[in-house]
């Protein structure tokens, strides 16, 4: 029976030569990811049954990155129960505060993400990991307490849908947007429960990073999982920083696969695109867009607070000031130290922007750039749901962090292109 990608993962790690859309299995886990939200209660209830073990502690990595570092006493007491937590049971793989970063930043920068993997994470944006080429997928504290006792979780297998890539991105247009086009296509439950599988040759010209914002969006669409096949950009990108044993298996979907549906973009025809409150499936061209007033510019996230982002945000506001408050959030320590070394936040502290840790705060709407009563924030974040990153009555625009910079430059919705050589 052919199989697509996701499906031959499934097939694998639950011991069957093949699953078919809709089956429910039991599939071994190979990677648990866990921060600072999510964990206690799963800890929570472990302890309640009696079950205070973890199948693997080097199958387990764990960053604080939500409420990092701490805000209040409530925080901080989360992150004293993880530090006990991961001391008690040997967590190998654990980063604590002056290591931490955004968990889906962190992963893969750090080598821990394999192809071909089977992956769980206390958070709806481990998606992220399938631009690798793994299954991965977001669960709740209760699965998550599951797989961290025993290794291994209960799956409805998920229909795959495929979205073809065709054509060569634009000038100023980058995989945000071609994500976002994507969502406005299908709506924000138009993949529900389904993998998205992304092909197509707009996609070879993507780096790793680029790739890692469209799958982590997946869930935005609704989507279980996002997923790509290896190719040598994969190759480049996981062989550089990967863990342990170098050979990993490699999953291509069969010719003849079944897919649900397929949908082909030709990016080409791509301009920047803003999605406007309150739904990532709002997008709307720049051209028709630019203009609204905006107060707060947030340029940072797991969707795009990576290196290669801020050398583009940075080449733009080289020689120039913002006009509001621009909140720059690298995602890791590594990406931090990168673009310090790399001359990156003088640029920023001379266009005026504030530099903040490693943190997730602001895009939950917890801190570090909470947003006021009626207040307007175009950022590089994923979601823009209502009191997302606030108040009930703030909005939140959601573009590329050159779109991003653009309008912190101007201060308004505004397009990237007239400040990108």
């Amino acid at each position: 029976m052919s199989m697509t990608i996701t499906e031959k993962i499934f097939a694998v790690h639950c011991g069957k030569s093949q699953v078919k859309p809709g089956e429910l299995v039991n599939a071994r886990l190979d990677l648990i990811m866990c921060h600072d939200v999510t964990t206690p209660p799963a800890i929570s209830m472990l302890a309640e049954k009696g079950l205070e073990r973890v199948f693997d502690p080097e199958k387990v990595v764990v960053t604080p990155d939500h409420f990092q570092p701490p805000k209040d006493i409530k925080s901080a007491q989360l992150h004293k129960r993880l530090d006990a937590w991961c001391k008690k049971h040997k967590i190998k793989h654990y980063y604590p505060i002056g290591k931490a970063g955004v968990c889906h930043a962190l992963l893969p920068e750090q080598g821990h993400i394999r192809p071909g993997d089977m992956i769980i994470g206390g958070d709806s944006h481990t998606c992220t990991y399938g631009s690798l080429g793994a299954f991965s997928t977001g669960v709740g504290s209760t699965d998550l307490a599951a797989g961290l006792a025993t290794g291994e979780l209960w799956f409805r297998v998920p229909e795959s849908m495929k979205f073809v890539l065709n054509g060569k991105l634009p000038h100023g247009v980058y995989s945000k947007d071609v994500m976002l086009e994507i969502i406005r296509i299908i709506g924000t439950d138009g993949a529900r429960y389904k993998a998205m599988e992304f092909v197509g040759p707009a996609l070879k010209d993507m780096s790793a990073e680029a790739r890692m914002t469209m799958t982590n969006m997946a869930i935005e669409a609704g989507g279980k999982n996002g997923i790509m096949a290896v190719d040598e950009v994969t190759r480049a990108y996981v062989d550089k920083r990967i863990k342990g044993n170098k050979d990993y298996p490699v999953y291509t979907s069969d010719a003849d696969a079944t897919y649900e549906s397929t949908y082909e973009i030709d990016c080409a025809k791509l301009e920047p695109l803003v999605a406007f409150p309150h739904l990532p499936s709002n997008g709307k061209r720049i051209s028709e867009a630019a203009g609204l007033a905006m107060d707060q510019a947030y340029i940072g996230s797991c969707t795009n607070g990576r290196i290669e982002d801020y050398r583009i945000v940075a080449a733009m506001m080289k020689g120039r000031k913002v006009a509001i408050r621009t909140l720059i959030v690298p995602a890791t320590p590594t990406v931090w130290r990168q673009a310090m070394d790399e001359g990156l936040f003088d640029i920023f502290y001379d266009a005026g922007c504030v530099i903040s840790a490693p943190t997730c705060g602001a895009c939950l709407g917890g801190f570090m750039g909470v947003l006021a009563d009626g207040e307007k924030c175009i950022s590089s974040t994923n979601r823009n749901f209502v009191g997302r990153m606030g108040h009930p009555r703030s909005e939140v625009y959601l573009a590329s962090p050159a779109t991003a910079a653009a309008s912190a430059i101007e201060g308004k919705l505004a397009d990237p292109r007239k400040y990108l050589n």
